[in-house]
């Protein structure tokens, strides 16, 4: 790898994901925000599977923080459940669908280009709630960022975030084979730098479902739900095989 840190590597990378047309970089369209409005909405933290309805706390009034949310897919849907939202993302492309959003439909929305690896700039206390998609995979080090979380979280404000449990680094690009053991680490095995084009799909990292909801615990949340989600495309998914989680936690206290 150059010199360059990883984290911009994976900024960049997607940034060029965005303009090609990314899933998981287009807005919602003016029917569904409008939808919302109404209260029909669903938000996704996984592939395929809505957050359940009874996840979700109060949103009427409720500070929300999107962690590496940005794209305009769940915080146009919160704002227009009635929360105040704020969202935080490394990649300039996915705050700009953000910022487009609030603009076609009238809304206010904090706006932040932030590194989640670093300290986040927030006050503690700060959110009732933390809304985390599936990211944590462009991420080597998992627990500094749930210690943030906790940090910035009300007593009794929820996360909810999606995680990529690992089982995807170790198959073949057609997903056919097992050809690798875990962890998938290409800071710690720079070998998987020139096994993987990092210019096509960033410098990503395995984490473990034991690493990922240990480190919550140790943040001091405590985990109230989970589900099982697939990839939602390629072989993995038509054999049915749990790739990811969403989890439902809150910080302890009253």
């Amino acid at each position: 790898m150059s010199q360059k840190r990883y984290q911009d590597i994976n900024a960049k990378v997607i940034g060029e994901w965005v303009a090609d047309g990314w899933e998981w970089g287009k807005p919602i369209d003016h029917d569904t925000y409008c939808r919302a409005l109404r209260g029909d909405w669903q938000v996704l933290l996984t592939p395929t599977i809505p957050v359940p309805e009874h996840w979700w706390p109060p949103l009427e009034g409720a500070l929300v923080l999107g962690l590496a949310s940005g794209g305009g897919q769940q915080m146009p849907i919160l704002t227009a459940a009635g929360a105040t939202c704020t969202v935080l993302d490394y990649t300039p492309a996915q705050l700009q669908s953000e910022r487009m959003m609030a603009e076609r439909e009238g809304y206010r929305i904090n706006i932040v280009q932030a590194d989640m690896t670093q300290p986040l700039s927030f006050c503690s206390q700060s959110f009732d709630v933390v809304v985390n998609p599936v990211s944590l995979c462009y991420v080597r080090e998992v627990e500094p960022i749930f210690r943030e979380v906790a940090r910035v979280l009300r007593p009794g404000g929820v996360l909810l975030t999606g995680l990529d449990i690992g089982f995807n680094y170790v198959v073949d690009e057609d997903e056919d084979k097992i050809v690798r053991g875990l962890p998938y680490d290409p800071i710690q095995n720079p070998a998987l730098l020139e096994e993987d084009d990092v210019e096509e799909v960033g410098v990503q990292f395995s984490h473990t479902t034991g690493e990922l909801l240990g480190a919550m615990l140790r943040a001091g949340l405590v985990i109230d739900d989970v589900y099982d989600d697939i990839n939602g495309e390629g072989r993995l998914s038509e054999l049915g095989i749990p790739t990811m989680l969403a989890v439902r936690a809150h910080k302890v206290g009253c």
